[in-house]
């Protein structure tokens, strides 16, 4: 077996067909019918059932290709580890963005990590639920996550600052009026919400519980920028980081009393290489604190 058959198997199945497979692979359609059958004669299982509709994995093929995935990552960051001493890191850098968390901060570490390294390829996995997060946890795919500290933050995590949350109100909403918002103030109002593995929604289910509130649901978005500017139309207000707030709803935000905030943090793979390294450094120059 080798690298190159699991990466073929890993694009037939992404695809649903050895025809396009071979044009995201840019090799001949041939190579790659020839690469999954002599995998499947090597291993003595069919990776695939062969239908109507296109190729799909059997349940034999999920594990398989469970497996080669974490082999093809382990692979790509060996050889960007290995170029990176001649400053050509090459490669693919995979972040998870958890809560919004670095809208404002990420863009410019990793304007700062391109010019250092012209060459790597940035992924971004933006709010992703628990869910999606454990799956991605699991599948060994995140070089970097960015997220909130919980009781399962591991020892080994770096913590960058304090996001304050604040709330977003509609336009000539009565309590623009102060400059903070008590949060007793907004018994009785319409919330904004995030879906129900959201950490974000558990953030907004946990404070307003704290304080003796339960939230109504006007709607459920799965982006901060998304419940910023539907709050902002007065649909329901919004409780989301001060830094995920966009351009030009500033004057539609207010600060809580009492405060909101929740510890940033960032988390790293286990053997993390100078790609990860680097963009941690220039994360913690940053200012999380949403002033």
């Amino acid at each position: 077996m080798s690298l190159r058959q699991f990466e073929y198997a890993l694009a037939v199945a992404a695809e649903g067909s050895v025809t396009a497979a071979a044009e995201v692979l840019r090799v001949a359609q041939p190579s790659v019918s020839q690469q999954i059958r002599g995998l499947e004669r090597e291993l003595g299982v069919e990776l695939f059932d062969r239908t109507p509709s296109g190729l799909v994995p059997t349940v034999v093929g999920r594990a398989f290709l469970r497996e080669a995935e974490v082999a093809v990552n382990a692979s790509r960051r060996a050889r960007a580890t290995a170029r990176a001493g001649a400053d050509e890191l090459v490669g693919e850098l995979m972040v998870a963005v958890q809560m919004g968390f670095g809208t404002r901060q990420l863009p410019r570490a990793l304007a700062g990590l391109r010019r250092r390294f012209p060459r790597l390829e940035v992924t971004v996995f933006e709010e992703p639920g628990a869910a999606e997060m454990d799956r991605l946890g699991r599948r060994d795919v995140l070089d970097l996550a960015l997220m909130a500290a919980c009781d399962a933050t591991p020892a080994d995590a770096h913590h960058l600052g304090d996001e304050e949350f604040v709330v977003v109100l509609g336009a000539g909403h009565r309590l623009l009026a102060g400059d903070r918002v008590g949060l007793r103030a907004l018994e009785g109002e319409q919330w904004v919400r995030f879906g129900r593995d959201s950490a974000l929604d558990g953030v907004l289910v946990n404070v307003l519980r704290d304080h003796g509130l339960t939230p109504v649901t006007a709607a459920r978005v799965s982006q901060a920028a998304t419940a910023v500017r539907w709050a902002a139309h007065g649909l329901g207000v919004a409780l989301v980081p001060a830094s995920a707030v966009p351009p030009g709803h500033e004057h539609l935000v207010r600060r809580l009393s009492p405060a909101v905030s929740q510890p940033v943090i960032a988390v790293l793979r286990q053997g993390a290489g100078p790609g990860e390294k680097a963009l941690l450094e220039l994360l913690r120059e940053e200012d999380f604190s949403g002033e």
